[in-house]
């Protein structure tokens, strides 16, 4: 027959469920007061910033800048309470400048990581973690060598080839940092191996990296997506087994004499990164 449940077993069960309710109530707290905290572009002058409306604003006189760089800092000090995000549109990507927030605030928190970090605790915690990390990353580039192998598909008579070129991508593509396609999680691994395949081979079997492109609207992406059919159609070549040419430029490409790329004919192409 099953036991019943001791009153102080009841309220051990309520004190933990009260605990975990407070808990998410703090995370959305939390994720809420990052979400509303006002962000602004670098402003003309120092120690101002400009608002989406072009209005530029004076920073309050007991705040400092805090740059970007340490994330463990910078979250701690978004919860702490009123700051100003800053950050920079370049080309088509978004830079974080770091955030304005209370010097005494900063300074403090600064101060109470500096004293957890020194702990014997927290350097084991982030041993443990690099370990994490970096079996993560190991079974990625695995897994993503795999992806490139798999769209290459090569006849077996070139497998040693598309084993090479599967490597030369992925040790390219898969550093984290990278800002390659690889890297993203927008779109499923075989999308990234192919965009991936296709960009390095734009780089290095085509004249691509040496082309004068006209500043038209569009031209550069016309150039990239034939240069991509041009990939496209010598990978074909090793996919139905032909044999392969003395000077093709994926076999010289792989082997580094440096010579660079394969016919391009008119302009180019591309499809990847």
């Amino acid at each position: 027959m099953k036991q019943a449940d001791s009153p102080r077993c009841h309220e051990d069960r309520g004190q933990d469920a009260a605990d975990c309710m407070t808990d998410r109530a703090q995370r959305r707290s939390n994720l809420k007061t990052e979400q509303t905290a006002p962000t602004f572009t670098p402003g003309p002058a120092p120690n101002t910033v400009r608002a989406s409306d072009g209005t530029v604003i004076a920073v309050p006189e007991t705040w400092i800048l805090l740059p970007p760089g340490d994330a463990g800092l910078t979250r701690r000090v978004k919860v702490a309470g009123d700051h100003w995000v800053v950050q920079e549109k370049v080309g088509r990507k978004m830079f974080s400048k770091g955030l304005w927030a209370s010097a005494a605030t900063i300074d403090r928190i600064r101060s109470e990581l500096e004293a957890e970090r020194s702990t014997e605790g927290y350097a084991k915690k982030q041993q443990a973690a690099a370990r994490r990390r970096e079996e993560v990353q190991a079974e990625y580039v695995e897994d993503f060598h795999g992806a490139v192998l798999a769209f290459l598909a090569f006849h077996p008579t070139h497998a040693a080839l598309a084993d090479r070129l599967a490597r030369a991508v992925s040790d390219h593509a898969t550093p984290i940092g990278s800002g390659t396609v690889a890297r993203t999680e927008r779109i499923p691994i075989g999308q990234r191996a192919e965009a991936a395949v296709i960009a390095w081979m734009r780089h290095q079997t085509t004249g691509y990296d040496g082309m004068v492109i006209p500043r038209v609207k569009g031209e550069r992406r016309e150039v990239r997506r034939m240069l991509a059919r041009r990939s496209q159609e010598l990978l074909r070549q090793y996919r139905r087994g032909d044999e392969a040419w003395e000077d093709c430029p994926l076999r010289r490409a792989l082997a580094g004499d440096g010579r660079g790329g394969m016919i391009v004919g008119g302009t180019g192409d591309g499809n990847g990164g």
